[in-house]
């Protein structure tokens, strides 16, 4: 029986799609933080300790990261429409059986089968949206509103999961996801196409699989476990060193497998792996501003869990407008070697201006202004990218590349969630041992001395974002190598504006 490939949707609910998409999208990305404020009523509710409240952070962040790249293979065998339902639905069971949780260990499992189905969903979704407009200047537009959501629904989950907690109940936090699952299942069953495979259908590569998600699984754990344990842990720098081991092996055995998960062609195109480490050291930037930013509003300016997420709405109005007038106007003139750097020079700027922040600083005064440079920043990198890093793949290849942008986020939001944690703890304690004896202010003094040396290594992220992407990105006029095809995506890609857009 042939299976299931994309194609592009009939011109007349090609924008309808593009909302089921970012809906499902949105749902992913916000589950990352959205749990967040939930934590401290959930642990109260389910009596779990200090020391285990991360797991129901990390569970989800351990199975989505290390089954990113086969979700998006998955995808390729089986079928965008076919893998997209298959993601909606699971994602939804998951989220109600934690709604429903009565225990610390079945919320756990339930956040762990989240991440498995996220896995799935969300590099499907992003091929559905790259197959879907072969038009230049409308995938462009597409891109801007998908990047606003990937760069912005963490601030969205903030703002959601404060209301859901303080005024609805956590649980809700999880439920929220079955409404809307829904809302995207009912609109993919009749917006998306199912087109036939032509061929012979391609195999599952199991070693691979096996080998890039081991990787993936002790990258993760290694950094979430430094977060715990600290860098000094045997177990940390063991999974590190496993990770290593189990990434060159997976790359050697790509070079020789006959049906390979992930083709290097796809990462080792110049513009490709220029997006693909421009999207890595945003997230680990971004995800330290939220966690950061999020303990400071709550902490130190005594901020509601409500008025925190509100407080993020100017930073995701920022970066929306960014997404809109980069992919509209920007990127089709100048491309992503000249946008991207320029976005990662604001993150400098605007992390920077994060490091003044002490115990007077004031919201509208000190803290709005950074957000605001910040948002413009990721809405000037995160587009770019994004449409960069699927440009040119082969269309059986579509959800694999899509993998690689949501693996390169997620891998980049851990590595920076935990180096940078460990980081601002390390420099908490000096700033205590520094200023003994220790009273209420010195302790408050200490946390933000912590938070602004996190906020100085995420601008130096943001720096050396600069220079790779100046370095790797390809001057404007050389293009894209791209893979051999023979669809419509090709030949709207060869258009001017497209190339402008690789450049």
């Amino acid at each position: 029986m042939s299976s299931n490939t994309d194609a592009a949707a009939p011109s007349s609910g090609r924008w309808l799609t593009l909302a089921v998409v970012a809906l499902a999208q949105l749902m992913v990305v916000l589950d990352s933080t959205v749990v967040n404020i939930a934590l401290p009523s959930a642990q109260a509710d389910l009596g779990f300790s200090n020391g285990d409240r991360q797991w129901i952070i990390t569970a989800y962040s351990l199975a989505f990261g290390s089954l990113l790249l086969l979700g998006g293979r998955i995808s390729d065998l089986i079928g965008r429409k076919r893998a997209f339902i298959i993601g909606l639905v699971g994602f939804a069971l998951a989220s109600a059986l934690g709604g429903i949780a009565g225990s610390f260990g079945l919320l756990v499992a339930a956040r762990a089968l989240q991440g498995g189905f996220g896995a799935l969903l969300a590099p499907t979704a992003l091929a559905v949206l790259t197959t879907t407009f072969t038009v230049p200047k409308e995938r462009a537009r597409a891109f801007g509103v998908f990047g606003a959501l990937a760069g912005g629904g963490g601030a969205i989950g903030l703002l959601l999961g404060g209301y859901l907690t303080q005024d609805v109940g956590w649980r809700w936090n999880l439920y929220i996801n079955v409404v809307i699952a829904i809302v995207a299942i009912v609109g993919a069953v009749f917006l998306i196409p199912r087109i036939a495979r032509s061929g012979p259908r391609p195999r599952l590569d199991l070693p691979g699989t096996v080998l890039v998600s081991g990787a993936l699984f002790a990258l993760v754990y290694g950094f979430s476990n430094a977060e715990t344990d600290s860098w000094g842990s045997p177990l940390t720098w063991g999974m590190l060193a496993a990770s290593a081991v189990l990434l060159v092996a997976f790359v050697l055995w790509q070079r020789r497998a006959a049906h390979p998960l992930l083709p290097l062609s796809v990462v080792l195109d110049r513009n490709r792996g220029a997006a693909y480490a421009a999207i890595t050291i945003a997230g680990a930037s971004m995800f330290g501003i939220f966690l950061f930013v999020t303990y400071y509003l709550q902490i130190s300016l005594r901020f509601s869990p409500i008025n925190t997420g509100l407080a993020f709405l100017p930073m995701i109005g920022m970066l929306v407008l960014a997404a809109q007038l980069g992919t509209n106007l920007l990127v089709p003139r100048f491309g992503p070697k000249i946008l991207v750097p320029i976005g990662m020079g604001l993150g400098v700027i605007g992390m920077l201006m994060l490091t003044r922040l002490d115990l007077s600083s004031s919201y509208a005064a000190d803290v709005l202004p950074a957000l605001l440079v910040l948002g413009f920043a990721m809405g000037t990198i995160m587009p770019a990218s994004m449409q960069t890093a699927t440009l040119g793949v082969d269309r059986h290849y579509a959800g694999v590349a899509s993998a690689m942008t949501n693996t390169s986020q997620q891998v980049g939001g851990s590595i920076g969630t935990a180096l940078l944690n460990t980081l601002a703890a390390t420099a908490a304690t000096g700033y205590l041992t520094a200023h003994a004896p220790v009273t209420s202010i010195v302790a408050a003094q200490a946390a933000v001395h912590g938070y602004a040396t996190a906020y100085g290594w995420g601008a130096g992220f943001f720096a050396l974002g600069a220079v790779l992407t100046v370095l790797l990105f390809r001057r404007r006029g050389q293009g894209l190598s791209l893979a051999p095809t023979r669809t419509a995506v090709a030949a709207a890609e060869a258009e001017p504006i497209a190339a402008s857009s690789a450049a």
